[in-house]
């Protein structure tokens, strides 16, 4: 995002944001340092790999500033021991997702399953979810630790509703949106929730911040999953086409399904039945032909704009206008 917009005064571009956030980060980033040191050297290897790729840390961003706009005391400092467990249970699904998914490239690197192999990226990812735990535990909130407890389940189960529909070309775009609401969403709602609840803050607050979250988590889904289909791979920091070669179902092909026409609609349930990229260039014209792409832009856009309504509910601040900055971001990117 480049222009400047009434909704967040003094943040132009992301290079603002990570100038606003930068000692909030750098905490949390010293806590990352701290807890994930061990004594097995391959966890320490591998742990590394991943948290130190090039992550955007939206989700803990997002605690730090829920947290700042709902008035917490950083001298408590659990607001950034808990926005680094929110990034290890956000790295430990990477792991885990990209063994699933047979993935080589994350962030335009190497995926940690293919360079240590399935079973080291599997059982790393096991230690950093439990090192979360440990985490939750140090913080001394059992409200925050029942959010977890319940947002990690939720992941969980929507990994498997995501297998489920793998290879699946009747997929509805109600199911998509279970799944992408489990996946990425939940954990994007709970992060925000967090500030609050760290803050002590009324429920009207604390339900207004977890609403951001979940849209703001569907939005950055649903524009990931246009990306697959229409950015660059080397911006974008994995293979363009993966989720196709895997045969998955996202919203761009579940309404190119719908609207296309005979030929197309041969052509996509074929490519989703069997993965595969052979066809790619025939998708994505059938994907492009069938005003796909815009309509998951039109919807992340809209869930993008409920999470910004959701902030008025916020007292005024750099913090809250910061908030909504990652709301407009997060459908404006291209990586």
């Amino acid at each position: 995002m480049t222009e400047h917009s009434p909704d967040h005064p003094g943040l132009k571009d992301i290079d603002d944001l990570k100038a606003f956030t930068a000692d909030d980060m750098q905490r949390v980033n010293r806590v990352i340092e701290d807890f994930l040191r061990s004594d097995v050297v391959l966890i320490n290897q591998l742990a590394a790999h991943i948290i130190h790729s090039g992550g955007k840390r939206l989700r803990p961003m997002l605690v730090m500033l829920a947290a700042r706009a709902c008035g917490y005391d950083a001298a408590e400092g659990h607001d950034a021991l808990l926005a680094a467990t929110v990034e290890f249970i956000h790295t430990a699904t990477l792991l885990h997702d990209d063994v699933v998914d047979e993935s080589d490239m994350r962030r335009g690197q190497e995926t940690a399953s293919s360079i240590w192999g399935n079973e080291a990226a599997v059982l790393v990812g096991d230690y950093l979810y439990s090192r979360a735990f440990q985490m939750m535990v140090q913080a001394q909130s059992l409200r925050i630790m029942n959010l977890m407890a319940d947002t990690t389940n939720t992941i969980a189960q929507g990994e498997v509703m995501q297998l489920l529909n793998i290879n699946d070309p009747d997929t509805s775009e109600e199911s998509y949106h279970r799944v992408i609401y489990a996946k990425t969403a939940c954990l994007f709602e709970a992060a925000a929730r967090t500030g609050a609840i760290l803050s002590e803050s009324d429920s009207a607050i604390e339900q207004a911040l977890a609403e951001y979250g979940k849209h703001l988590g569907i939005a950055f889904q649903l524009v990931d999953d246009a990306l697959d289909y229409e950015a660059d791979s080397e911006e974008l920091g994995k293979n363009v086409g993966d989720d196709l070669a895997e045969g998955k179902p996202t919203l761009p092909l579940i309404h190119a399904l719908e609207k296309g026409n005979p030929e197309q609609q041969a052509l996509i349930r074929e490519a989703i039945e069997n993965g595969g990229l052979e066809q790619i260039e025939a998708i994505t014209a059938a994907i492009r032909a069938t005003g796909a792409l815009e309509y998951t832009h039109r919807q992340a856009i809209e869930q993008a704009e409920r999470a910004k309504a959701a902030l008025e509910a916020l007292p005024p601040s750099p913090a809250r206008d910061a908030l909504a900055f990652i709301a407009d971001f997060s459908v404006q990117r291209s990586y």
